[in-house]
């Protein structure tokens, strides 16, 4: 699998995921790298129909060895230091230190995407240990991504979490002049505006038009990386973008560009979300329920403990991303939390009246029959 192939696999999961997260109102932000980047991590020691329906959802092609090879040529690509902007990708493991992992995926894992496997008290010190992680992934990405993990996100079940996290940092090729930005109205609908700091600039920008869009795009210094604005041409036509909105479709877009002479009129905005999204049912739903199954998932590539209650199931995946466009350029950052756990056994609280039997099991003979109403009483 080359890292195009990858990056194209990568996209259409992302498209995938954003037309269910769309759903909600409001600015909304992800890193499709990011969380690709953490499943895959966890695909890597997924074994039968569990690694089917996970490959298919993410759209890999190739063996394990071959995306994981190219997932890290590509990570390096990207981390160049030679390019002219800030990208950096961090991945790590976390393992409750009383847990044994397959040493081959730990390996595999730690060569391809540089993750290495750091042992935390989770049973007894979850709290901490939460604490810990979300600390890693603020430390990563310069204090922008927080509390990826929330409040109860990991418990003493916990036994393994996979973490990404993205960073990236990069000046527009020719930024724009702080003196002509203005404030200019904004239409949230055909019926309600408002008005809102609006950058200006006119040069030659690469732009298509077709099927009730306009796309542009706004290069980084470098020219190696570039955002893309896709702009609908109803006020109220975003909807119909995004119901549309395919990796085939941003390709043909991007193909169909021509430079021209454009006056641009971009709002600066900031979307910072204080929750993280919780991606395990938009998951399942996209078609890798069995994963999230703690009776039937299979990750014994990752580990293959003596105990089937000690099995791995995904628990939880948590998302954040954050990203912050001005006159100077972009800053951006995100994180992927995949959180496993070991089966939790069936609980039955005996906290109410009840009745017992003691019983010959040969012969089914009851030999005694009784009912407690009040255990403190005789």
């Amino acid at each position: 699998m080359s890292e195009r192939s990858l990056a194209r696999s990568s996209n259409a999961f992302g498209f995938d995921l954003y037309r269910r997260l769309r759903r909600e109102p409001g600015n909304l932000v992800i890193s499709p790298a990011s969380i690709s980047t953490a499943l895959t991590m966890t695909w890597g020691g997924a074994r039968g129909e569990t690694a089917r329906q996970m490959r298919t959802v993410l759209h890999l092609k190739g063996s394990a060895a071959e995306v994981m090879a190219a997932s890290g040529q590509l990570a390096r690509w990207l981390q160049d230091p030679s390019r002219p902007l800030v990208f950096r990708i961090a991945n790590q493991l976390f393992v409750e230190q009383t847990y044994e992992l397959v040493p081959a995926f730990v390996e595999k894992t730690r060569e391809a995407f540089g993750a290495p496997a750091e042992p935390l008290d989770f049973e007894r010190a979850s709290e901490q240990a939460r604490g810990h992680i979300n600390e890693w992934v603020e430390g990563k990405t310069e204090h922008r991504i927080k509390d990826l993990i929330p409040l109860g996100g990991v418990d003493p079940l916990t036994r393994l979490v996979l973490v990404n996290a993205i960073y990236f940092l990069g000046d527009w090729a020719v930024p724009f002049d702080s003196r002509l930005t203005r404030s200019s109205p904004f239409h949230l609908s055909t019926s309600e505006m408002k008005r809102v700091p609006t950058m200006l600039r006119t040069g030659l920008f690469r732009i298509a038009q077709k099927r009730g869009v306009t796309a542009l795009e706004i290069p980084y210094k470098g020219g190696e990386m570039s955002m893309i604005l896709l702009v609908p041409d109803e006020i109220e036509g975003l909807a119909a973008v995004e119901d549309t909105l395919t990796a085939r479709k941003l390709d043909s877009l991007v193909n169909a560009m021509e430079e021209e002479r454009v006056g641009l009129a971009l709002p600066s905005f900031e979307v910072s979300p204080t929750d993280s999204l919780s991606l395990g049912e938009d998951l399942a739903t996209l078609g890798m329920p069995l994963a999230f199954d703690p009776a039937r998932a299979d990750f014994t590539g990752i580990a293959n403990p003596p105990d089937p209650g000690d099995d791995l199931f995904i628990g939880k995946v948590y998302h954040k991303g954050f990203v912050r466009v001005d006159e100077k350029g972009t800053e951006a950052a995100a994180a992927t939390a995949v959180v496993m756990s070991r089966s939790m056994p069936r609980m039955l609280e005996v906290d109410r009246p009840f009745l017992f039997l003691i019983r010959d099991n040969a012969s089914g003979l009851i030999v005694f029959l009784g009912r407690v109403s009040d255990p403190s009483q005789r």
